[in-house]
């Protein structure tokens, strides 16, 4: 059993689609926006993985819509609420839908970490002073992530839930730049 990250899928919504949109996401129709986020979750997300939706899971449809998506949807799937969840928390979640969330997961290099779980980026979470991370969204890839967070949204993973294993390699990569724009690496 694997354990997967995602936020703001925007099931049904076709502004994320739109030129008006800050980032408009690549497809023709909110149609295949959404066959293919359904599509790609499911070619990671076996039945018996969990995953963490980090909020705005649908907006903008009729609640017979989502439902119709997320039961097409592979895994146990628990809700963070996000700004554009008011159809999603009526959708059968594995527990009741939380605002936020620490959780205990285990770590791909040994042991077991604490991530801080959140539709918004914080700055400072939760235990953040003892090594656990922390995974938003909201901010479709426009806030640059840091050593200890980031962004789990699907416009920064390819329009599909991710791992822990990609995250830790993700948090590495923000590492580095954040060395670089400090000064900090050679």
């Amino acid at each position: 059993m694997a354990i997967f990250f995602v936020a703001d899928t925007h099931v049904g919504h076709p502004f994320v689609i739109s030129e008006k949109a800050a980032r408009p996401r690549p497809f023709a129709s909110i149609q295949e926006h959404d066959e293919t986020l359904v599509a790609l979750w499911n070619a990671v997300v076996r039945p018996e993985d969990t995953v963490w939706h980090l909020g705005d899971f649908a907006h903008k449809c009729s609640e017979q819509y989502a439902l119709k998506i997320f039961r097409r949807l592979n895994g146990r799937k628990l809700l963070i609420r996000g700004n554009h969840d008011g159809v999603s928390e009526r959708l059968p979640w594995a527990e009741p839908v939380r605002d936020v969330a620490r959780i205990h997961v285990p770590d791909p290099a040994g042991g077991t970490v604490g991530i801080w779980l959140s539709h918004y980026a914080h700055r400072v979470w939760d235990h953040s002073h003892r090594g656990d991370i922390h995974l938003y969204g909201h901010s479709h890839g426009s806030l640059p992530g840091t050593a200890a967070s980031t962004d789990v949204g699907v416009d920064c993973w390819g329009y599909a839930p991710v791992t822990l294993e990609r995250i830790r390699e993700r948090l590495a990569e923000n590492a580095l730049a954040e060395a670089e724009r400090t000064g900090g690496a050679s």
